[in-house]
């Protein structure tokens, strides 16, 4: 591939990423409007996902970190319904539905290509959630 059709394909990436942006706020945010999925998760709890996914190049790493979460209190919740396991569902689903829509539009179908479109949606996906609890915590009247 040549350096310039790389740069188109990379640029029709994140022209993709930028359009899916209220997608993933929606669906983060709808995650946290469910209370009842989890107990008294603080901020500090919530950003520690986000700093292991910017850490990994892995979507499985941050999956596992959240069932570590998950076992060790109730502050994510417990069980199928709790807060983990959909944002889990999200990430395995929802997000890499999309992922696979953008390499589409991209016209890649290389594998790297996915995963790192993935890995990258994730990362917004909980930075979004990590203000929006904020909000939650702190702001919501």
């Amino acid at each position: 591939m040549t350096n310039f059709s790389e740069q188109q394909k990379q640029l029709k990436i994140q022209q993709g990423i930028r359009k899916q942006e209220d997608e993933l706020v929606i669906s983060i945010q709808i995650a946290l409007d469910n209370h009842n999925s989890y107990g008294d998760l603080e901020e500090s709890q919530f950003r520690n996902i986000v700093r292991v996914s910017d850490t990994t190049e892995s979507t499985e790493v941050i999956k596992n970190f959240l069932l570590y979460q998950l076992g060790r209190d109730r502050k994510w919740g417990r069980g199928e319904d709790s807060l983990a396991f959909i944002i889990i569902r999200d990430i395995e689903t929802k997000i890499k539905n999309i992922a696979i829509t953008i390499a589409e539009y991209a016209k890649t179908d290389d594998p790297d290509d996915l995963k790192n479109i993935h890995l990258e949606l994730t990362r917004r996906y909980l930075g979004y959630g990590a203000r929006y609890l904020v909000y939650k915590r702190k702001g919501e009247i």
